[in-house]
C-alpha cells in the first residue's frame, strides 16, 4: 500500500500542530495590523489626523510590506522557514510596541513602516512551512485554516483593543498586545522543525507528507522567476484582491462608525460578526477546492471554479453605502469578506501548484509585493475620495469588481495551471 492509498486517519496528524502554530501567528499578525483601524477615531481625535493623514500612515505600512514581502520571500527560500519566521516576528514585535511612544504622523508612519517590514514575513514563511508539511492535495485546506487566523485576529481586535484602551490608554495597549508575539516566538522556536526532524512524526505520516514527486532544491533566481507567466498569474491576482482586504481591514471601522454613528465600543459586535463570516469563508474556500480535487476534478477546475463563485459573492458590496440597516449591511459585507478569504486561500495555493518548493517563497514574495503596491494605490485613492467627496461608494465599487479581474488575470496567464517549465532553470 502506498502513501497515496493509505487512509489519512492512519498516518498521524502531527502536521496539524504546525497549522495550529501558523494559525496563531496569523491571528497575532492581524491583531497588530488591525489595531490602527479600530483605533482610528481615537487616534484621529488625539493626534488631529485627517483622512489623508490616515491614508499616508497606511501607505507607509504598505510600502514597507511591499519591500519586506519580496525580501522575506527570498530569505525564507535561502535560510528556511524556521529562522525566517523568527526574524520576521522579532522585527514586527519591536516595531509594534514602539507605536506606544509616538506623537506625530511622521513618527507613526515610521513605526508602521517597521511593522510592515516584519509582518511581511508571515505568509512567505507560513506557506513555505505548509509546503514542507503537507502534500499538494491537502495544502489548500491547511492554508485555509492558517489563513483563518487573520479573521480570528480581526475578531479579537475590536473586542480586546477597546477594553484595553479604555482601561490603560492606546499607548499602553500597543505594548501589552506586543507581549503576545513574544510568547508565540518562544513556542515556535521550541516546536518547529521540518517533518523528518520531528520524532512525533510517524514513518507513515512522513511518507504521506512526502508523497509528491521530488522537486529541485536549488533556489531559482528572481530574474528567472519574474519572466515567467506563472509568477504573474499569482502576482496580478494579488494586485487586484489585496487592496480590497486592506480596505476592509483599515477603513471598515471608520465606515461603520460614520454611517451608523457607532463609537469605539459599539462597532465591536458588527466587526466581530463580519470577521466570523470571513473565518468560515477561509476554511470553506480551502476545503471546497481540496474536496473537488479528491473527487477527481483537476486542480485547474477546482481552484478556478471556487474563485469564480467567490467573485460573484462579493458583488453585492457595490450597494453597501446605500444600505440603511446596519445588520443587513453587516451580512452583505460579511459575505464579501468571507468570499475574499475563500478566494485568497485558493490563490495562495497557486505558487505550490505551479512551482517547486525551492521557488515557492520567492514567488509568494513577488506576489505579495505586487499586492502591496496595489494596496498603496488603494490607500491614496481612499484618502482622496473620502476627503474629496466623503462617500465610500467609489471604494465599494472597486471592491465589487476586483475579483473578476483577478480571476481573469490568473486564467489568461495560466489557462491550465500547469507546472512551470523549469528545464533550464538552474
Amino acid at each position: 500500500m502506498t502513501a497515496m492509498d493509505t487512509p489519512v486517519a492512519r498516518v498521524g496528524r502531527y502536521r496539524w500542530v504546525i497549522v495550529g502554530l501558523l494559525f496563531t501567528a496569523t491571528a497575532i499578525n492581524y491583531i497588530d495590523r488591525q489595531m490602527i483601524g479600530v483605533l482610528k477615531p481615537t487616534l484621529s481625535a488625539d493626534l488631529g489626523w485627517s483622512e489623508t493623514d490616515f491614508a499616508n500612515v497606511i501607505f507607509f505600512f504598505q510600502l514597507a510590506y511591499a519591500i519586506g514581502y519580496i525580501g522575506f520571500g527570498r530569505v525564507v527560500d535561502l535560510i528556511g522557514e524556521r529562522l525566517g519566521y523568527t526574524i520576521a516576528f522579532t522585527i514586527w514585535t519591536v516595531a509594534h510596541m514602539l507605536h506606544g511612544g509616538v506623537y506625530s504622523v511622521a513618527q507613526f508612519a515610521m513605526a508602521r513602516f517597521g511593522l510592515g517590514i516584519g509582518e511581511a514575513g508571515n505568509f512567505p514563511a507560513g506557506i513555505k512551512a505548509v509546503t514542507e508539511w503537507f502534500p499538494a492535495r491537502e495544502r489548500a485546506t491547511a492554508i485555509g485554516i492558517f489563513n483563518a487566523g487573520a479573521n480570528v485576529g480581526a475578531i479579537i481586535t475590536p473586542l480586546l483593543v477597546p477594553a484595553l484602551t479604555i482601561a490603560y490608554g492606546w499607548r499602553s495597549t500597543f505594548v501589552i498586545t506586543g507581549g503576545f508575539s513574544i510568547i508565540w516566538l518562544i513556542a515556535w522556536l521550541a516546536i518547529y522543525r521540518r517533518p523528518a526532524q520531528k520524532p512525533q512524526v510517524s514513518a507513515e505520516e512522513l511518507a504521506y507528507i512526502t508523497q509528491d514527486p521530488a522537486d529541485p532544491i536549488t533556489p531559482m533566481p528572481w530574474r528567472r522567476l519574474i519572466t515567467m507567466r506563472e509568477t504573474w498569474a499569482y502576482a496580478l491576482g494579488k494586485f487586484f484582491i489585496d487592496p480590497i482586504w486592506w480596505f476592509f481591514l483599515f477603513w471598515l471601522p471608520g465606515f461603520l462608525g460614520s454611517r451608523y454613528d457607532l463609537d469605539l465600543v459599539s462597532f465591536g459586535p458588527p466587526l466581530v460578526a463580519i470577521y466570523l463570516m470571513s473565518d468560515v469563508g477561509s476554511i470553506v474556500g480551502g476545503w471546497s477546492s481540496s474536496r473537488m480535487i479528491k473527487a477527481g476534478k483537476s486542480v485547474n477546475y477546482a481552484r478556478k471554479m471556487t474563485m469564480l463563485v467567490c467573485a460573484f459573492a462579493v458583488t453585492p458590496v457595490f450597494v453597501a453605502q446605500s444600505i440603511d440597516s446596519l445588520w443587513l449591511n453587516v451580512l452583505i459585507i460579511g459575505v464579501a469578506t468571507a468570499a475574499h478569504q475563500a478566494f485568497s486561500a485558493n490563490l495562495y495555493t497557486l505558487p505550490s501548484d505551479l512551482f517547486p518548493r525551492s521557488a515557492v517563497g520567492s514567488v509568494i514574495g513577488i506576489g505579495g509585493t505586487v499586492g502591496a503596491v496595489g494596496g498603496m494605490l488603494m490607500a491614496k485613492y481612499a484618502g482622496f475620495v473620502l476627503d474629496g467627496i466623503g462617500s465610500y461608494t467609489p471604494l465599494f465599487a472597486v471592491a465589487g469588481s476586483a475579483y473578476f479581474l483577478a480571476l481573469a488575470a490568473v486564467h489568461l496567464l495560466s489557462p491550465r495551471l500547469a507546472r512551470a517549465e523549469l528545464k533550464d532553470a538552474a
